[in-house]
């Protein structure tokens, strides 16, 4: 179970949504914001009921566990939402250079697309997770009766991986370990080898 509490997210597009509809579809309460507003999101929250609380982005990124469902250019902005140190940030994000449509590659030199986000969120203990998976993927109950859908995820800092593979556990994924932020990084984001990779782990026993 996630000891964290309340869980915040920060972004309010399909990522987002598909996030928040798990996390209060296992018990969670979550407080979601995006940048234009809670008023823009009441009938996102009504739809998600009464777990959910539309609120500001700064509000979002308040709780100890915070999911990061921004276009990957806009992150820049966020480094002074809230005091981010000691945070569990788990990054949704791709490395697109402009959204709507999704296209080009955002260029963040030699760091991998995660590295490029911790750095802008200071003292976060960002772990990379779900970016690797269509919003509706997320969205849906990931066991199937040939095996769990796949979650991936990356991090530097074991407490806080071992925290995000408890709840992608507790949602029905299959949570696996790709290790730090630029080895497995490098594999998740934007034309990596696991990019868009649907897997299923087949369950023994």
């Amino acid at each position: 179970m996630n000891t964290h509490g309340v869980i915040g997210v920060v972004g309010a597009g399909e990522v987002g949504q598909a996030v928040a509809d798990q996390a209060i579809r296992h018990g969670h309460e979550v407080l979601i914001g995006n940048s234009r507003g809670p008023g823009t999101l009441e009938a996102l929250a009504d739809r998600l009921g009464p777990k959910a609380r539309a609120v500001t982005a700064e509000e979002a990124a308040k709780p100890e566990l915070v999911f990061l469902c921004v276009p990957f250019f806009a992150v820049p902005e966020l480094s002074d939402l809230t005091t981010w140190s000691g945070k569990i940030v788990v990054d949704t994000t791709n490395q697109f250079a402009a959204a709507n449509p999704w296209r080009g590659r955002y260029d963040v030199g030699d760091l991998t697309g995660s590295e490029w986000v911790a750095r802008h969120l200071p003292g976060a203990r960002v772990v990379k997770a779900l970016n690797t998976l269509f919003g509706p993927f997320i969205a849906a109950d990931p066991r199937h009766a040939e095996g769990r859908l796949v979650a991936f995820y990356a991090g530097d800092e074991v407490d806080a991986k071992a925290a995000v593979a408890g709840l992608l556990d507790e949602f029905g994924f299959a949570a696996l370990d790709l290790g730090s932020l630029r080895e497995g990084g490098r594999l998740m984001q934007l034309d990596g080898a696991l990019s868009a990779k649907h897997l299923l782990l087949q369950d023994v026993g």
